[in-house]
């Protein structure tokens, strides 16, 4: 099992490109689906999710070719499976974004019940209430979720929880439905906005994306497109971070920093300079400790849960006292347990971690729990005096493309160990 080994103590600087973002490129990947025609996709990030969708995507019949620039044509006419199995399923949670379109275009699927990181509960009750809504057939047997539809109807839906994969699978389905669909308390996240617009492209016809309520009219087919995936909002932020926390001064070229609002807000009260472009940030504590802060995860265009681990390394080295309150996962401070080893002052008080900044965290070896924690673990490393070593950064390879790559391209001392 990979492990990377982490030299720390140093200020990160320099330019590094953005790649595109996972958590879009996967349900526009699962939206090839709904045509018979190629989809061409561009920015597609070379990380083990998106292989995983790809042999998922084969598995069914969909032929996969990448040209020059490892852009992705994908042909669904062929597709002869509706069954997507438990082995491929087991490692992604964004897996069960194949049954919507499957549903909607062959009138049947069985999709296992999704894994991913384990980081609290995440029903697929939502996606199953809202498919029933639809006209489906849907029940759980075996560990599988299984969808029958001779025909799905349009529908009013209202989702009790605000659920990105759910809207995502939800408006995949809705636009091959009869009728008209409306889709309330919706993810308003970018990559929402981002399936929409790809789709839409496809000659689907959906409105309010990126606001709360959602209009889809089901059209009789989609033809083909070439859709660009959008920057990667939750990479952008982590390199943020990272270089807020080691002191230094990082540009990234090839980003949206209208989707982190709320991220560089939060690092201007750490005492960052941040400067903005059309399509760049540059982050620079001019050699300043930064200062702690409180945030609160919340949906978008709130502070987003995938930056609480990062947000909450800074904290671990900052001056003064900073809070970290998380309400969408109930069992994402896995990684706090692994700052404490490393010299962190962290408490905490049910959903909030109280983190008392020290000068200087200690290197040691700790292991990654999911995603975004091992994230948070390389910068804690990227800060601390000494060695740290990462194991299981299967984790970090599932949504970070050539991380240490792109950290040593700004100066840090990073190897990965094989084996």
């Amino acid at each position: 099992m990979d492990k990377l080994l982490i030299s720390g103590g140093k200020p990160l600087s320099g330019t590094i490109d953005i790649s595109g973002a996972k958590n879009a490129a996967l349900p526009v990947l699962a939206s090839t689906l709904l045509t018979s025609e190629t989809v061409l996709i561009r920015n597609v990030p070379q990380l083990n999710d998106i292989a995983t969708t790809i042999t998922l995507l084969q598995s069914m019949g969909v032929e996969i070719v990448f040209d020059e620039q490892l852009n992705i044509s994908a042909d669904a006419k062929e597709v002869n499976e509706r069954r997507a199995p438990y082995d491929l399923v087991k490692t992604m949670r964004a897996s069960i974004l194949v049954l919507g379109p499957l549903l909607a275009r062959f009138g049947e699927a069985d999709v296992s019940l999704p894994g991913g990181c384990a980081i609290g509960a995440r029903p697929v009750n939502l996606h199953v209430r809202g498919f029933r809504a639809m006209g489906a057939e849907v029940s759980i047997e075996n560990g599988y979720i299984r969808a029958r539809s001779s025909k799905l109807k349009g529908a009013h839906i209202v989702f009790d929880t605000v659920t990105v994969t759910g809207t995502e699978n939800l408006m995949m389905a809705a636009t091959l439905a009869e009728g008209t669909t409306v889709l309330e308390n919706s993810a308003r996240e970018p990559e929402v906005c981002d399936l929409a617009k790809c789709l839409v492209s496809m000659g689907a016809k959906i409105k309010g994306a990126g606001t709360s309520t959602i209009h889809i009219e089901g059209v009789s087919s989609l033809s083909g497109t070439d859709h660009t995936v959008l920057p990667d909002r939750i990479e952008t932020g982590t390199y943020l971070v990272a270089a807020a926390l080691t002191r230094g001064n990082v540009r990234l070229n090839h980003t949206e920093p209208g989707h982190l609002e709320a991220v560089i807000v939060k690092l201007k009260e750490a005492g960052a300079d941040v400067s903005l472009g059309d399509n760049w940030i540059e982050i620079s504590m001019h050699g300043r400790r930064p200062i702690a802060v409180d945030i609160k995860t919340t949906p978008y265009p709130g502070f987003p849960t995938d930056m609480q681990a990062q947000f909450c390394a800074m904290n671990t080295v900052a001056k003064g006292v900073g809070t970290v309150t998380e309400t969408i996962f109930e069992n994402r401070f896995q990684h706090a347990l692994e700052y404490q080893r490393m010299g962190a002052d962290i408490r905490f008080e049910g959903n909030t971690a109280v983190c008392r900044g020290v000068e200087s965290l200690h290197g040691a070896p700790v292991m990654a729990t999911d995603l975004r924690a091992s994230a948070g673990l390389l910068l804690a490393g990227l800060a601390a005096e000494g060695e740290t070593l990462v194991d299981r950064i299967y984790h970090v390879d599932r949504g970070y493309e050539r991380i240490e790559e792109k950290f040593r391209k700004l100066g840090a001392d990073i190897q990965r160990i094989v084996g």
